[in-house]
């Protein structure tokens, strides 16, 4: 069977080609919609990074001024104990202990607490073995800090530096 020619538009010649020129305008259409977003995208990342830089070095300064403002109180007492230079030299030396307190207390607030005790177990997270005495030398158990050569500062999570120590020989040597 054979079916005959209709009269519709669609079987003109060049029916095709205005169904053609719409889809590549949708499909040209779609591309631009496509860069302009991309480009959009792109841009906005752009500013989240310019962003955080400058919250960060805003964060940073702040911190640093935190710090900076938390010793002011030390350098205050030794501008005093400067102030009484002539003074007793033993006014001078409770003074200096007096400065050496509030830098610790400082540091224990920024949370770095001093870390200087003898006795305790030797911790590779919170000592630095510098050398090995023998128990009896020490006074002190095997594997225990004999002496605090320089004190540590912080925790073993966040430290400055760790204690450098002298450790009782735990080998039975």
């Amino acid at each position: 069977m054979s079916v005959p020619p209709s009269d519709d538009h669609d079987t003109a010649p060049g029916a095709g080609v205005d169904a053609d020129d719409a889809t590549a305008t949708a499909t040209a259409s779609a591309g631009i919609d496509f860069e302009d977003r991309w480009r959009r995208a792109v841009a906005d990342l752009d500013n989240v990074r310019k962003r955080q830089a400058r919250d960060l070095a805003q964060a940073r300064a702040a911190e640093r001024a935190r710090v900076a403002a938390a010793f002011l109180p030390v350098l205050d007492t030794i501008d005093m104990a400067l102030a009484h230079a002539d003074a007793d030299p033993h006014s001078i030396v409770a003074g200096v202990r007096a400065v050496r307190e509030q830098a610790l207390a400082v540091l224990a607030a920024l949370g770095y607490p001093r870390q200087d005790d003898v006795g305790v177990p030797f911790d590779p997270l919170r000592h630095e073995v510098v050398a090995v005495v023998s128990p009896e030398e020490a006074r002190q158990p095997a594997g225990a800090v004999a002496a605090v050569l320089r004190p540590g500062y912080g925790d073993p999570e966040r430290q400055l530096r760790p204690a450098a120590v002298t450790v009782a020989d735990g080998s039975g040597r």
